[in-house]
């Protein structure tokens, strides 16, 4: 049992906390109960390398082939780290439900500040949406059920049903507060670690042999060669740069610990390590899965063909059915914890922009269960709008290029507003930070999303042109048209972090 020391050390914290919170100009609504594991928890259980990793597989190996994996994953895992440590300064500076909603409107203004949450809260919605689907599909294939012609209304109908069965329980547990969510994102931490281990294991150890040379070997699976994963091109580069496609998306959800802010016990630390740490071992972990996948297969040529059922092939042709069949009900335990995490981040920061007024009927979606201090309408909410847009656009690739978009920009906006005023506005920094690296990296991050951008919206993901093009579109008219005279903002967005958490703290708060 904890001591009385343990005791007063703890409620120093959550004063501390909550003094924090106060000077940027909120009261604690939510139950602040996350530990800093529970915080890395629910980052880590969003990117998922079982969920993301081996539902999106396809898009790598049928792009280049295994260099995708052993080249692709790698470069790409150093831009989402850069991205995170930037996100980590911030996010010690300014811990809040709102995060980079809130990050924008401090260093840059309200405008960005409102710009970065649609952003940020679309990418959600769309990556909560992405994660269900694949949960389903893969489900599906791993079961022997198939999910027959992706094109039929047909195909659409029973995906949509599932998806809907598969959000609506997930929303439901969230609805039941933090302390149980907890529990579960803490599960799937360990689970996400033992499972991807075992396979791992399994995989070299079957494997008929292992040629190292797969990893770094360029090969053009475009058109049917790759199942048609991606349209038929002679240009390498251009392939190589859609792989990137994967682990841009699989390591993505990493802003939850920053949305779980406000229910994490010495949130200006925790926080920024539960960033760093999810994407680092995310990256670190998914680089070895999916390389021992791609050395386990009896032939990259066949699995390439295999499209979006190349991951499975592998998997039954290296292992015994039972062991395939076991892991792949393990893997599908990991993708339906990624979707309850990702809901208790979109939730978050669903609440906390409609707390500062920035959504239609604001005042109910802000709304605190008071039994369960769980925000309940945002919950709701976000997991009705993911259901809608996969009727939208059913596609699976379209999807993951969507969300990996708007995610990304959500990410890097605060960044490069950040390095603006840095030194300038900001000069006052929380304990976690990079120092001098800082603006360099966030310019290095800048740089990087823009290279996604353009990535995600070429054949056959044009729509997702239409769909981020539209929504910056609406976006500007709507702020220009009068949103900029309404919208006031987070209370602090007008004054300088070297204020803000000076004003009007009581010695005593507590709340």
């Amino acid at each position: 049992m904890p001591d009385a020391t343990e005791n007063d050390e703890s409620s120093q914290t959550a004063i501390d906390d909550a003094r924090v919170l106060r000077g940027l100009g909120y009261k604690q609504e939510l139950s602040r109960r996350l530990s800093g594991f529970s915080n890395f928890a629910i980052s880590f259980s969003i990117i998922c390398i079982l969920a993301g990793g081996v539902s999106s597989f396809h898009l790598g190996l049928s792009s280049v082939g295994g260099a995708s994996i052993g080249l692709g994953w790698p470069l790409v895992a150093l831009f989402s780290m850069a991205v995170a440590a930037t996100m980590g300064q911030l996010a010690s500076a300014f811990p809040t439900a709102g995060g980079l909603y809130h990050w924008a409107a401090i260093l840059g203004g309200r405008g960005w500040g409102w710009a970065t949450a649609w952003f940020n809260l679309a990418g959600l919605v769309t990556v909560l949406a992405a994660i269900n689907v694949g949960t389903y599909r893969f489900a599906a294939t791993a079961l022997g059920v198939g999910h027959g012609d992706a094109d039929s209304w047909r195909e659409h109908l029973v995906q949509s049903l599932v998806v809907v069965a598969i959000t609506g329980s997930q929303a439901a547990i969230n609805h039941l507060g933090i302390g149980v969510t907890a529990k579960l994102t803490d599960f799937s931490g360990y689970w996400i670690l033992l499972v991807s281990a075992v396979l791992v294991g399994c995989l070299l150890w079957l494997a008929p042999g292992l040629d190292f040379a797969r990893l770094i070997t360029f090969q053009n699976f475009s058109g049917e060669a790759g199942g048609g994963v991606w349209p038929r091109t002679d240009q390498m580069a251009m392939l190589f740069a859609l792989g990137a496609l994967l682990p841009a998306y699989t390591i993505t959800g990493f802003d939850a610990s920053a949305h779980a802010s406000e229910e994490t016990v010495g949130a200006s630390e925790m926080v920024p390590r539960g960033i760093v740490r999810s994407v680092l071992i995310s990256g670190i972990a998914g680089w070895a899965l999916l390389s021992a996948v791609v050395l386990a297969a009896p032939s990259v040529v066949e699995a390439a063909n295999q499209g979006e059922g190349a991951f499975l092939w592998i998997l039954r042709s290296a292992l015994p059915g039972w062991l395939a069949f076991g892991l792949s009900a393990g893997i599908v335990v990991s993708q339906y914890l990624c979707g309850l995490a990702t809901v208790t981040s979109a939730s978050r920061m669903a609440f906390a922009f409609a707390r500062d007024g920035g959504l239609p009927f604001s005042s109910a979606v802000r709304w605190v269960c008071p039994k369960r201090r769980s925000p309940a309408v945002s919950i709701w909410l976000v997991s009705s709008a993911a259901v809608l847009f996969t009727v939208y656009t059913p596609v699976y690739s379209t999807i993951t290029a969507v969300c990996t978009i708007l995610l990304y920009l959500s990410y890097v906006l605060p960044s490069v507003l950040g390095a603006l005023a840095y030194g300038r506005t900001w000069t006052v920094m929380g304990p976690w930070r990079l120092g001098r690296w800082y603006r360099p990296l966030a310019w290095l991050s800048a740089v990087g999303c823009g290279g996604l951008i353009v990535i995600g919206m070429q054949p056959p993901n044009e729509r997702s042109l239409w769909v981020v093009g539209g929504m910056a579109a609406i976006l500007a008219a709507v702020w220009f048209a009068g949103e900029r005279n309404r919208f006031p903002g987070p209370p602090v967005s007008l004054l300088t972090h070297a204020e803000a958490p000076r004003i009007e703290i009581p010695a005593n708060a507590t709340s």
